[in-house]
């Protein structure tokens, strides 16, 4: 599992560093959201097991990619 989150966090960072993927991730959608219970975002999974408390709080530090490789590799090993 560890190596399927570092794969995450690492995708996440480069597209964070891109121009229209940044949007496309961190977008909102308009409408009605869907009946039952919501889908778990992946960006949400990966601030709880990264140990941030917000999502901008990881978004903010993938553009610096020192800083980011330093999240990574010290993230948690936590269920999924």
């Amino acid at each position: 599992m560890s190596r399927i989150r570092r794969r995450q966090a690492k995708f996440v960072g480069h597209m964070r560093r891109e121009g229209l993927e940044n949007l496309v991730t961190t977008g909102r959608m308009e409408g009605k959201k869907s009946r039952g219970r919501q889908r778990e975002k992946m960006l949400d999974g990966m601030t709880s097991w990264m140990g941030t408390k917000r999502v901008t709080d990881a978004l903010s530090e993938s553009w610096d990619r020192e800083s980011w490789k330093d999240m990574i590799a010290n993230a948690k090993g936590q269920g999924t």
